[in-house]
């Protein structure tokens, strides 16, 4: 075992754990952060992106070894500054008001990807955000609202 050390969310954690052990894994059994959601375990249904140093990545996929030194930053880091207000991130708030969250399992992953393609610099072509978003299913939604609820959040930013 190792000890790795990141920050998670703009906080410093250091963990003691085998160098192969799942990004997803440690997220959730070690730091309790169980927003991450784990959806087919092999990197094909997006349920479980993070952000890595602003990048998306599957954390099913990413072993601790990769981690140490980097940023992770999980659906429950999305808007610190937010909750600290009692509010949601601007993109969670918009996913409400627009019906993009069904069953759950795809939201917190669509979510990471969404903010990864706004903070890009992406904007509303319905187009583009399908592309930004390519790595993430939803069995629910038919993605539709979804790509309208991000397509407001980067008008809204625009504007």
């Amino acid at each position: 075992m190792t000890v790795f050390r990141f920050l998670v969310n703009g906080t410093p954690a250091e963990l003691n754990v085998p160098g192969m052990r799942r990004l997803l894994d440690v997220l959730r059994e070690d730091l309790g952060l169980t927003g991450t959601k784990e959806g087919c375990g092999e990197g094909e249904c997006g349920a479980c992106s993070v952000l890595l140093d602003g990048q998306v990545v599957d954390a099913c996929l990413v072993p601790m070894a990769q981690v140490d030194g980097r940023i992770v930053r999980t659906v429950e880091g999305l808007s610190l500054a937010a909750r600290e207000r009692g509010e949601l991130d601007a993109l969670q708030e918009t996913f409400l008001q627009y019906g993009a969250a069904q069953c759950g399992i795809c939201t917190p992953g669509m979510l990471m990807a969404a903010r990864a393609y706004l903070d890009d610099g992406g904007g509303p072509n319905h187009d583009a955000i399908r592309e930004g978003i390519a790595g993430n299913l939803c069995r629910c939604t038919g993605y539709q609202k979804i790509v309208e609820a991000i397509a407001a959040v980067a008008s809204e930013r625009r504007s």
